[in-house]
């Protein structure tokens, strides 16, 4: 039973990514959004730092 368990969870994962592909998600994509919002991110606490710590 856990056999068939497991295959089935294999489809499901394939069947997954296959929708995820049509529906035209890349990992490249992902990787420049990841990377948008660490700028993001980094612009954000360095205000913060800026309006804790002015002297600096």
């Amino acid at each position: 039973m856990d056999f068939i368990n497991f295959l089935i969870a294999v489809a499901a994962l394939v069947i997954a990514v296959l929708a995820y592909r049509k529906a035209g998600g890349d990992m490249k994509g992902i990787k420049e959004q990841m990377n948008s919002l660490r700028q993001t991110a980094a612009e954000a606490l360095e205000k913060a730092e800026k309006a804790i710590r002015p002297d600096k």
